[in-house]
């Protein structure tokens, strides 16, 4: 048997394809979004960095490059559900041109938006309760109390404002925690009660 050269293209171990980076300029974004369905359905308790990595659709490392703990990205997600429910207080109260449109906007924002169905009254609540031991948390309640109260301050003086914040709070609390929440008419009244 002579000695023969084995054929190169044979025996050379094939290149291994190098996976192509997938450009995800939004991924960041996505997991704010995917901590806030992971919130919603499990609870802060139950939110975690594998969890919502999951949910993202993102590999588990990329928690730890875009936040560098599940606190920061728990007040990020809270800031984002508090921005968007201050949204709703500014457009509804911008929208009302004197005090009476301004009540109505309130008895509105109260039965037509906190109380709608969905996740948002679940994920205000995961808030308050997560916000009692957490400071980080407590600075995004302080916020979203400051803009709910700009907004009510644009047709009620502070003290009014502030006092009404504190009754959607807990009108909103009310309905959420109790098995015979309040109807609407009774909110209504709750509201005119003390604004008319």
């Amino acid at each position: 048997m002579t000695g023969t050269t084995a054929d190169p293209d044979l025996t050379a171990t094939p290149p291994v394809a190098r996976r192509a980076r997938r450009h995800d300029p939004n991924r960041r974004d996505r997991l704010i979004g995917a901590a806030l369905t992971v919130i919603a359905e499990r609870g802060v308790a139950g939110t975690t960095h594998r969890e919502i990595a999951k949910v993202a659709d993102v590999p588990l490392g990329s928690m730890t490059y875009h936040f560098a703990s599940l606190d920061e990205i728990l007040a990020e997600a809270f800031t984002r559900h508090a921005d968007s429910i201050a949204r709703v207080f500014d457009e509804r109260l911008t929208a009302a041109r004197n005090r009476d449109e301004a009540v109505e906007a309130v008895i509105a924002l109260v039965t037509d938006d906190l109380l709608a169905p969905g996740h948002d009254l679940v994920l205000t609540v995961e808030l308050y309760v997560a916000a009692a031991r957490n400071p980080r948390l407590r600075t995004v309640t302080q916020a979203w109390m400051q803009r709910s109260r700009d907004a009510l301050e644009i047709h009620f003086d502070p003290t009014t404002a502030r006092e009404v914040d504190a009754l959607i709070e807990g009108l909103t609390l009310h309905s959420a925690l109790s098995t015979d929440p309040m109807t609407p008419a009774q909110i209504r009244h709750a509201i005119e009660r003390y604004l008319r």
